[in-house]
C-alpha cells in the first residue's frame, strides 16, 4: 500500500534512476546480548522476474524464529488487482481522491507486471507458514482500515482530473514511477524513497503524519519492547518506513537503539 501511494505522489515527475550494480533490498539489524531483530524493507507488489529472496535476506529469515509484518491481510490468491484491503470492505469509505490515487497506482503497477501475489510480504508470509514459523502483525487490519477511513481530503489526483484523451501520458509517467520504485527497491537504493517521502509530506502533511510519522514511532516502541525477549525476529515493513528523517531507524536511534545495515 505504501509503495503504491508513494509512486502516485510522483506521477507528475517520476524520479530519475541512476543504474547501479545489482545488490539486494535494504535490510537492517538491531540486537542486544540475547535478541536479534532483522528489519527488512518490503515492496508490496512485484513483477516476480528477479530472485530477491536469497543470500543475506534468506539467511536472516531462516535464522529467525518468527515473522512480523505490518498486518495480516487475508490472502486473495490469483487476484492481480489485490490491493489494500480497504478497497474490498464496503463499510469503509475513504476519500474518493485516496481511492482514485490508489486505483491508478494499481493500474500502473499492472502495466509493469506487478502483482500483490508476488509482493515481498506475501512471499515471506507463505514461506513462514510453510516452515511453521509464527506470523504476526504490528497492527490489526481494523486499525489500518480505520486509518484509511480517516485520511484527510485531498485535491483530486492529477491523472484522474484530466480528460480521458490526456490520461494516457500521465498514466505512462505513473507506470514509469512504479517501475523506478521497484528497480530501486531491488538494488537497495533508499534515496528514491527519501525523495518520494519528501514530496508526499509536502503535498499532504497530515497523510504523511498518519501513514509514516505516527506509525514509525509505534513500531520503534514495539521493537524496543521486543528486545527484552530473547530470540531472533524478522520484521518486514514497507521500504518507505525505513527511509528519511522520520523512519523507524531514526526513531530507534532516538531511543538509544542503533541499527546496522546488513545489505
Amino acid at each position: 500500500m505504501v509503495n503504491l501511494l508513494l509512486a502516485a505522489a510522483l506521477a507528475a515527475a517520476p524520479p530519475a534512476v541512476t543504474p547501479a550494480p545489482p545488490s539486494e533490498p535494504a535490510m537492517f539489524v538491531v540486537r542486544d546480548s540475547d535478541t536479534t531483530i532483522f528489519i527488512f524493507g518490503t515492496f508490496h507488489a512485484l513483477d516476480g522476474k528477479d530472485q530477491w529472496f536469497g543470500d543475506k535476506v534468506r539467511d536472516a529469515f531462516e535464522q529467525s524464529n518468527e515473522l512480523v509484518l505490518e498486518t495480516l491481510v487475508p490472502e486473495r490468491r490469483g487476484d492481480a488487482a489485490a490491493a489494500p484491503a480497504v478497497l474490498h470492505v464496503p463499510s469503509v469509505t475513504p476519500s474518493a481522491s485516496f481511492l482514485a490515487t490508489t486505483r491508478m497506482a494499481i493500474d500502473a503497477g499492472r502495466s509493469q507486471g506487478m502483482q500483490v501475489d508476488n509482493g515481498a510480504d506475501m512471499v515471506l508470509r507463505r514461506q513462514a507458514e510453510a516452515e511453521g514459523k509464527p506470523v504476526e502483525g504490528l497492527e490489526t487490519l481494523q486499525f489500518q482500515l480505520n486509518m484509511f477511513d480517516h485520511m484527510p481530503p485531498a485535491a483530486p489526483p492529477a491523472v484522474a482530473s484530466q480528460p480521458a484523451q490526456a490520461q494516457s501520458p500521465a498514466m505512462d509517467r505513473l507506470s514509469v514511477a512504479m517501475g523506478a520504485m521497484q528497480a530501486a527497491w531491488k538494488r537497495g537504493d533508499q534515496s528514491v524513497f527519501v525523495n518520494m517521502l519528501g514530496q508526499l509530506k509536502a503535498a499532504s502533511p497530515q497523510t504523511y503524519k498518519m501513514m509514516f510519522t505516527e506509525r514509525n514511532i509505534r513500531w520503534a516502541d514495539w521493537i524496543r519492547a521486543r528486545l527484552r525477549t530473547p530470540g531472533t525476529v524478522f520484521v518486514a515493513v514497507g521500504a518507505g518506513h525505513l527511509a528519511g528523517q522520520d523512519s523507524v531507524l531514526v526513531r530507534l536511534a532516538e531511543r538509544g537503539i542503533p541499527s546496522q545495515r546488513v545489505n
